[in-house]
C-alpha cells in the first residue's frame, strides 16, 4: 500500500464537517460535575464531618473524664491545657499528651469495670 492510500482512507472514515457536536461538546463536562459530586458526598463531605465532631469532643474535654487515646490507651484526665492534656493511665502514674490523640470519651466508671 502507498502513502496516498492511507491519506484516502483516513479522509473517508472523518466524520462529516458540520455533524452535530454540540451535545458531544458538552458530555465531558457533564461527566466531571457528576464525578465531582460523587467524590464530594462519598469522601470530602463525610472527612468534614467526622473532623467538626472530633473538634467538638476535644473542646468539651474537662477533668475528670475518662478518655481513650489513638495509642490505644485508656486513663483519667487530670488537668486540661490549651494544647496538651495530663492524663493519669495508672495509680500515681501522669502523662501528658496532645489533645488531638484523644480519639474517645468514655462512660463514667468504664475503667473502674475493667
Amino acid at each position: 500500500m502507498s502513502l496516498p492510500m492511507f491519506a484516502a482512507v483516513a479522509q473517508a472514515t472523518a466524520p462529516a464537517a458540520g455533524a452535530s457536536q454540540g451535545a458531544l461538546g458538552f458530555s465531558p463536562l457533564i461527566m466531571m460535575a457528576v464525578l465531582f459530586g460523587i467524590f464530594y458526598f462519598m469522601m470530602i463531605r463525610p472527612q468534614m464531618k467526622r473532623q467538626k465532631e472530633h473538634r467538638a469532643l476535644l473542646e468539651a474535654l474537662s477533668k475528670g473524664d475518662e478518655v481513650v487515646m489513638s495509642g490505644g490507651m485508656a486513663g483519667r484526665i487530670e488537668d486540661v491545657g490549651e494544647a496538651f492534656v495530663r492524663v493519669e493511665i495508672a495509680p500515681g502514674t501522669v502523662v501528658q499528651v496532645q489533645k488531638s490523640s484523644i480519639t474517645q470519651v468514655l462512660p463514667k466508671g468504664s475503667l473502674k469495670k475493667s
